[in-house]
């Protein structure tokens, strides 16, 4: 009778689990909806979708093998619900194609991280060289730097890029097609900000932003908690969670206004749009669906395998090219540059 006791008392806290799983990855499908202004811990689930998944995958293995199929479905249903969010991350490559099969417009996204801050212009020259190896023809870059020694950046990129649009500080639109004209999309009071340039390419006008989005803060505290121990300061656990977690949602909340001051200017243009940047936030948040809008996300389009761009510890895909729906995607990948603490996202496009 004990062991029966035992046994059904494991089953029903399993089936809690169960069902507390369910519930909130449901949350964490649509907490992208709600902005973290308001709705913080709603928002905040996005981030803790992909272990969700895992503990749904955990609950379902075990319901099936006790061949409980009516608790199995508990599990079952939000995995199938969540099909469109594992397309942000993963993709069978089953609509891709050959790079060179047509011709198009080959744009790429790079947070270059102001090249290391080198003096020696190595990076630059480097990334450059990537860039024509490619065949880029739009390049978007944010932390851009233009000093390098005695030679500015700019000089060795427009024998290449002919022509240059500067944002605010250290965003840039390179291009080889003709710019018509360019503004800057100021956040205000921060570092980071925005930009459009209109090019013309083979006779069509086509409106091409480049964005940098509020950064988390993480790294951030991290590094200021290291200098704090470095000096002999004892710093506790919980104030550094604290602070972690301050710094996180108060991210949240500015990339969320600048989201929405950026969307605003992306819908009000008429001309075909392309989206490149460093969004500093994952797939489903509030930031991604609100930038996004009615355009298209090129890797659910066109990509292949796992996507991330971030090459530190937290394997995330934060930098993004999305396109109007008036063109096409073709390809959409990655590269493993080690130039930055980004890997830079390269789209061809053919319309």
């Amino acid at each position: 009778m004990g062991k029966l006791a035992v046994y059904k008392y494991f089953s029903f806290m399993f089936l809690v689990i169960t069902l507390l799983m369910a519930v909130f990855t449901f949350c964490g499908l649509f907490g992208g909806h709600f902005t973290p202004v308001v709705h913080t811990a709603m928002a905040m689930l996005v981030y803790v979708l992909p272990i969700l998944l895992i503990g749904n995958v955990v609950t379902l293995l075990f319901w099936l093998i006790r061949r409980r199929w009516h608790w199995a479905a508990i599990p079952a249903v939000p995995l199938l619900c969540s099909i469109p969010y594992i397309g942000t991350l993963w993709q069978p490559g089953l609509f891709s194609s050959d790079d060179n099969a047509r011709s198009g417009l080959k744009v790429a996204t790079y947070n270059v991280a102001a090249f290391g801050r080198e003096t020696s212009g190595f990076k630059a020259e480097d990334i450059l060289s990537e860039m024509i190896r490619q065949g880029v023809d739009v390049l978007c870059m944010q932390e851009y730097s233009d000093d390098s020694g005695d030679r500015k950046n700019s000089q060795s990129y427009k024998e290449y890029f002919s022509h240059m649009a500067m944002g605010r500080k250290d965003m840039v639109i390179y291009s080889r097609y003709p710019i018509a004209a360019s503004q800057v999309i100021d956040f205000g009071e921060t570092n980071n900000s925005g930009m459009w340039a209109d090019i013309e390419v083979q006779g069509k006008l086509m409106r091409v932003f480049n964005v940098h989005m509020e950064t988390t803060g993480f790294n951030r505290v991290l590094r200021k908690s290291g200098q704090l121990q470095n000096m002999g300061h004892n710093v506790e656990t919980n104030a550094l969670l604290r602070a972690i977690y301050n710094n996180y949602t108060m991210g949240m909340i500015v990339r969320a206004r600048q989201a929405d001051f950026v969307a605003r200017e992306i819908q009000s243009t008429k001309k075909p749009r392309i989206v490149c940047g460093d969004f500093n936030d994952v797939p489903y948040s509030y930031v991604y669906n609100t930038i996004l809008g009615d355009l298209v996300d090129g890797f659910k389009e066109c990509g292949k395998g796992f996507m991330t761009t971030y090459t530190g510890k937290k394997p995330v895909r934060i930098d993004y090219i999305f396109h109007d729906e008036s063109m096409e995607g073709e390809t959409y990948y990655k590269l493993d540059h080690t130039s930055s603490d980004h890997y830079p996202v390269f789209m061809k496009l053919v319309f």
